[in-house]
């Protein structure tokens, strides 16, 4: 409803200022060349009058010969010409104006009823007067921008809701499993150690998996209802990437992957840190989960001149085009099987594009056979 209202005073303001400046500029040109032809239609019908011979009319009754030229110099005094001449121009100045102030109600009439079917789901084309080609245009735009957003937004909602029905079953799986061994272990009292150890192990990674389950729930729960708001300051960027390398190490040292981190200069950067660092947060722990044992993964800034380039890559299977065009959306899942530890909610991506693009910078992804690369390019402040 506020968009409605919003785009509604957009279009029309805009719009009936350019047509009533138009509409204005054609009626002034009418008054100025009104003003001109009265005096010169009053010159040339004294000239002609003037020039002519009315001999026949005294011919044929003096008395009507002299009534006539006896009006023609009342006619044609000074008060009297100047009166006639103001009364002639004012009788077309009022229907120069009448008809100036019908077609502007009719312009803003056909742009009231524009907005109206901008939001008529039978219509598909909005058809304007010839003279409001533009508006025509651009009302028309609009509505194929508004139906494609809507478009969009019924399909993340089914992509939400089918996420939420895939996460709650897959709730119960971790949650079934780990009820079973904690029931096993509160009942054999006389377990060996080394069995004990192993089904609290299962247990235990089975727990965070609920853990990583649930705050995809949350995940989606902010994503519907906060607006990411930033809360910008000076970032040494280096750092940050360093430290969020350093929270890593575990997982790092587990799969037996390294980082190579390649940066020139220290980078400054004005920023939110801790939206920023959840962008990079995300880029990496897709890079580490979808590259193989025992590979490497680079980072790379650089500094082409008002901007840096933080580069992630790594190792992996080809990410297909269909699918590349598609993984900044959200809820869109590369790996669409929910068993697997690289399934995720599908809005990380999609968060981190918004982060990005509310700092005034860019993010894309390209892959190949060989590796696959994001890069994150953002604005950089001089020291």
């Amino acid at each position: 409803m506020g968009w409605d209202i919003k785009l509604k005073t957009k279009v029309k303001t805009k719009e009936n200022a350019n047509f009533t400046r138009t509409i204005f500029k054609n009626f002034l040109w009418k008054v100025v060349l009104l003003t001109i032809a009265i005096p010169l239609l009053f010159f040339l019908l004294f000239f002609i009058i003037q020039n002519l011979d009315f001999q026949w009319l005294f011919d044929l009754s003096p008395n009507i010969y002299f009534f006539v030229n006896d009006s023609f110099q009342t006619l044609f005094s000074g008060t009297v010409s100047f009166i006639l001449a103001f009364l002639l121009w004012l009788i077309f100045f009022l229907i120069f104006l009448y008809q100036a102030l019908k077609k502007v109600s009719l312009y803003t009439k056909e742009i009231e009823n524009s907005i109206e079917k901008l939001f008529d789901k039978d219509l598909d084309y909005v058809e304007l007067p010839k003279e409001l080609k533009e508006l025509e245009q651009k009302i028309n735009f609009l509505k194929r921008e508004k139906e494609k957003n809507e478009r969009l937004a019924r399909e993340n909602e089914q992509k939400k809701d089918e996420l939420i029905v895939y996460l709650a079953h897959d709730i119960k799986t971790p949650l079934t499993s780990m009820i079973g061994y904690l029931s096993i272990l509160d009942e054999m009292d006389d377990m060996p150690k080394k069995q004990q150890q192993k089904y609290i192990g299962i247990a235990l990674e089975k727990s965070y998996r609920l853990e990583d389950l649930i705050n995809e729930l949350f995940d989606i729960a902010r994503f519907n209802s906060e607006k990411i708001l930033l809360e910008k300051e000076e970032l040494n960027l280096n750092l940050m990437l360093e430290q969020i390398i350093d929270d890593f190490y575990p997982v790092l040292k587990e799969e037996k992957k390294t980082i190579r981190f390649q940066s020139q200069e220290k980078i400054t950067l004005f920023a939110d840190p801790d939206k920023l660092s959840r962008v990079f947060n995300n880029l990496l722990k897709n890079a580490i989960n979808y590259s193989p044992e025992k590979s490497e993964i680079t980072i790379a800034v650089q500094k082409p001149e008002k901007e840096v380039c933080i580069a992630i890559m790594n190792r992996g299977k080809q990410i297909p085009k269909e699918k590349l065009s598609k993984i900044f959306e959200k809820f869109y899942r590369l790996d669409s099987s929910r068993t697997s530890r690289t399934g995720g909610s599908g809005l990380g991506l999609a968060i981190a594009k918004e982060i990005v693009e509310l700092h005034g910078g860019t993010i894309e992804a390209q892959s190949t056979e060989q590796e696959t690369t994001f890069q994150v390019h953002l604005p950089y402040k001089e020291d």
